[in-house]
């Protein structure tokens, strides 16, 4: 189960801090006092200048983290998680195929999840996107308050590709983990499922 990060409180103190200084600035700006509310802009920008340097620096630095076959990955209340994996019997074919589970942790709110994408990564970092398939459960199919359904993912993989890996992110909307020290974005990889 993925815990809140400590980082994302004080993302959210920040974020809070920064509507509050800015709601100054313009409430100034609006009586006249120009260089004061400029003052404050200045300092704001700084600040904000020097948190987002330690958060790109930070991610320079810290490894992904590596999930099993199993483990639980959660966004908010929305969580995906590989149950398992298996080529065909026939070793011959190129095609893969995940088993997953969707699962909301929300007590009162129905949830999906949009712009979700799933991909398989090799240890060359070769990219495999999943096969067409209209009759797989969507990842923004709306889950009920502790509902948890099953979906498979089928990719095609060279029967060459070693150290497979499977990629959970979101493509969509704002990437909000790119402001929060050690959630990702900028030049951190992504987390991974290893398939062993």
């Amino acid at each position: 189960m993925t815990m809140m990060n400590v980082y994302e409180p004080l993302f959210l103190l920040l974020a809070l801090a920064t509507a509050i200084t800015l709601v100054t600035a313009i409430v100034l700006a609006l009586a006249g006092r120009f260089r004061r509310a400029g003052r404050i802009l200045l300092r704001l920008g700084i600040a904000a200048a020097v948190y987002m340097t330690i958060v790109i620096v930070v991610t320079l630095f810290v490894t992904p983290r590596i999930y099993r076959v199993g483990d639980e990955q959660c966004r908010e209340d929305w969580c995906i998680t590989v149950t398992s994996w298996r080529r065909p019997v026939d070793a011959s074919t190129d095609t893969l195929e995940i088993s997953l589970r969707l699962s909301s942790r929300a007590r009162r709110v129905a949830m999906g999840e949009r712009g979700t994408v799933i991909y398989l990564v090799d240890g060359d970092q070769r990219r495999f996107d999943p096969l067409p398939n209209p009759t797989e459960l969507p990842f923004s199919f709306v889950l009920q308050p502790g509902q948890a359904v099953e979906t498979t993912r089928r990719f095609r993989v060279p029967t060459d590709a070693r150290n497979l890996g499977v990629i959970y992110t979101n493509e969509g909307g704002l990437p909000i983990n790119w402001f929060i020290i050690t959630e990702g974005g900028w030049f951190m990889k992504k987390p991974i499922v290893e398939l062993r």
